[in-house]
C-alpha cells in the first residue's frame, strides 16, 4: 500500500514539474517584443528583464518559482496602473456611449446571468459538501404492530412504540471527504473564472460591434457625400450636353457612376440595422430600443480612437491573469482532488453512530424512566470485494485528469497565439492604414486635376470618372481600416485578459453584482 502511495506521489510531482516546464517557456515566448502603433507594447526595461529571464532559464528542474528571480521579475512589472488599464480598457477610447453599452451588458446580458447562476450553484455545492462532513442527527417516531408465530418464544401480537433521535458522524481519517471538498472549492473558483471570462468576452464583443456600427455609419456618410459630389457633376455634364457642349457618352458615364455609388447604400443600412440589433441583444434590450442612443442623427459620428500610449508598460506577464487560463487550471486541480479521493476509497470508513429515546411495548409506561434507551459505538467498514470497481474508478479519474491537463496546455497555447495574432494584426493594419491615407491624398489631388482639365477640354470624362471612383473607394477603405485598427486593439485587450477585476474578499456578493 505504501509503495502504491509513493508511486502516486512521484507521478503527481512529475506532473506538476511538467506544468512548470510548460508555463515558463510559454511566458518567454509571449515576451518577445512585437511592435505596433510605432512603439512596443512592452517597455524597454521590460524587454531587458525578459531577456534576463531567458538567460536564467535552463530547465524546469533548476527553477524554483517561490522567492526566485522569476517572482522578482514578475512583481517588478505588476501594479495597480496596469490592472486598471486592463480592467477598464474601454475607457481608453473616451467614448461615453461605448462605456454605457458595456455597463448595460454587464448588468443585463443573459449569458452573464447564466454564468452568475452557475457560480451560485458551485457555491451551494461547496456548502453541501461541507455539510456532509459534519455530524448528522435525525429525529423520529415509530409504532409497529406485529404478530409472532404460535410456535415462537413469544406468540401473539405485540406493539412497539419508539420516539427518539439517531446521530452519526463519518470521521475523515484519511482525507477522502477533504479531497472532495477541495475539488468542489476548485470547481467554484473555476466557475468564478468562467464568469470573469464571460466579462472579458462580453466587453470585447460589445466594443467590436460598437466600432463596427460607427465604421458602417462613417462609410454611409462617405457614400452620401460622394453621391452629392457625383450628382453635381452629373447635373453639370447634363446641362452642358443640353447646351451642345458635351456628348451623350459623358452623360451616361456620369449617370452610371452615380447609380453604382447609390447601390452601396442599402447594404450598408442593412448592416447598420443588424449591428444595432446585435448590440441590443448583448445589452439585454429588445432590438430596436437602442436606435435613438446609437443613431447617427443624434451624434457626431466618428470611429472611436483609443489612447494607445496606455498600452506601453503593460507586461507580458499580464497574460497569466486571463480568466480562461485560470478556469482551465482550476478544473485540472479539481480533477486531481477527485482522483485522490477515488484512491482513498481503498481505505476503511470509520464512523460514530448513536441513538437516544423512549421505547416501550405499552403506552401506559412509555414515559416512565425505565423506557429510556440509548446506543453508541464506532463502526468500521472496509471494502473487501467489489469486482475492481474502485480500481476502475481510479483509472477513470486519472484519465480525466490527463484530459484536463491537456486542455490546460491547449488553453495556454491558444492564449499565446491570440496575443501574437493581435499584435501582428495591429502592426500590419496600422501600416496598411498609413498607405491607404497616402493613396487617398494622391487620389484627391488627381481628381481635382482631372476635373479642371476636363472642363478645359484637355482630357476625356473617363479620367474624371476613374479619379472619382478611386477617391470613393479609398475613402471607404480608409474608414474600414480605421475601424479594423480599433477592433484589433480590442482583440489585443481581450487576448491579454482585459475587462475584469479580481473578486473582493466578500465573495457572497461582489462577483454577482
Amino acid at each position: 500500500m505504501m509503495t502504491m502511495m509513493n508511486m502516486k506521489m512521484m507521478k503527481m510531482m512529475n506532473m506538476m514539474m511538467r506544468i512548470k516546464s510548460f508555463l515558463l517557456p510559454v511566458m518567454i515566448i509571449i515576451a518577445l517584443p512585437v511592435y505596433a502603433f510605432g512603439g512596443s507594447v512592452l517597455t524597454d526595461s521590460a524587454d531587458k528583464d525578459w531577456l534576463n529571464l531567458v538567460r536564467l532559464y535552463t530547465s524546469a528542474d533548476e527553477v524554483n518559482y517561490e522567492g526566485s528571480k522569476w517572482d522578482k521579475l514578475i512583481s517588478s512589472h505588476t501594479g495597480k496602473k496596469h490592472v486598471n488599464t486592463l480592467a477598464e480598457w474601454w475607457s481608453s477610447f473616451g467614448d461615453e456611449t461605448l462605456t454605457q453599452l458595456i455597463e448595460m451588458s454587464f448588468a443585463n446580458n443573459k449569458d452573464m446571468a447564466t454564468a452568475r447562476a452557475r457560480v451560485l450553484e458551485a457555491r451551494a455545492q461547496v456548502g453541501a459538501t461541507m455539510a456532509g462532513m459534519s455530524p448528522k442527527a435525525d429525529g423520529g417516531a415509530l409504532w409497529t404492530n406485529s404478530r409472532a408465530s404460535d410456535h415462537s418464544t413469544k406468540a401473539g401480537s405485540n406493539n412497539l412504540y419508539r420516539v427518539g433521535m439517531d446521530a452519526s458522524w463519518e470521521l475523515d481519517f484519511f482525507g477522502k471527504k477533504s479531497d472532495e471538498l477541495k475539488a468542489n472549492k476548485m470547481a467554484l473558483e473555476g466557475q468564478e473564472a468562467t464568469l470573469q471570462s464571460a466579462w472579458v468576452s462580453l466587453s470585447a464583443e460589445v466594443a467590436t460591434n460598437y466600432i463596427t456600427l460607427r465604421m458602417l455609419q462613417e462609410r454611409l456618410k462617405i457614400a452620401e457625400k460622394n453621391i452629392e459630389v457625383q450628382r453635381d457633376i452629373y447635373e453639370l455634364v447634363k446641362s452642358q450636353h443640353l447646351a451642345g457642349l458635351r456628348d451623350e457618352l459623358s452623360v451616361q458615364q456620369s449617370e452610371y457612376t452615380l447609380e453604382r455609388t447609390k447601390s452601396a447604400i442599402p447594404s450598408i443600412i442593412q448592416s447598420i440595422s443588424e449591428t444595432m440589433n446585435a448590440l441590443a441583444i448583448l445589452t439585454g434590450e429588445i432590438p430596436g430600443t437602442l436606435t435613438e442612443l446609437l443613431s447617427a442623427k443624434n451624434h457626431d459620428v466618428k470611429i472611436p480612437e483609443a489612447d494607445t500610449s496606455r498600452l506601453v508598460g503593460i507586461p507580458a506577464e499580464s497574460l497569466r491573469q486571463r480568466p480562461d487560463i485560470t478556469a482551465a487550471e482550476k478544473a485540472f486541480t479539481a480533477q486531481i482532488s477527485r482522483r485522490k479521493s477515488a484512491e482513498k476509497s481503498y481505505y476503511p470508513v470509520i464512523s460514530l453512530a448513536g441513538s437516544i429515546g423512549l421505547e416501550s411495548f405499552s403506552t401506559g409506561n412509555f414515559f416512565d424512566a425505565g423506557s429510556q434507551a440509548f446506543s453508541i459505538g464506532p463502526r468500521i467498514t472496509w471494502p473487501v470485494f467489489n469486482s475492481g470497481a474502485i480500481r476502475k474508478n481510479i483509472r477513470i479519474q486519472t484519465a480525466r485528469e490527463e484530459q484536463y491537463f491537456a486542455a490546460y496546455e491547449k488553453t495556454i497555447l491558444q492564449a499565446v497565439s491570440e496575443v501574437r495574432n493581435a499584435l501582428t494584426a495591429n502592426a500590419q493594419e496600422a501600416e496598411r492604414n498609413t498607405i491607404l491615407k497616402r493613396g487617398l491624398s494622391s487620389a484627391q489631388s488627381a481628381l481635382d486635376i482631372a476635373r479642371d482639365k476636363y472642363f478645359q477640354g484637355l482630357v476625356t470624362f473617363n479620367e474624371v470618372l476613374t479619379a472619382m471612383q478611386a477617391v470613393y473607394s479609398l475613402e471607404d477603405d480608409c474608414a474600414t481600416s480605421d475601424g479594423r485598427k480599433m477592433m484589433n486593439l480590442v482583440a489585443l485587450f481581450k487576448a491579454l485578459g482585459g475587462g475584469w477585476e479580481p473578486f473582493t474578499q466578500q465573495k457572497d456578493s461582489a462577483p454577482l453584482n
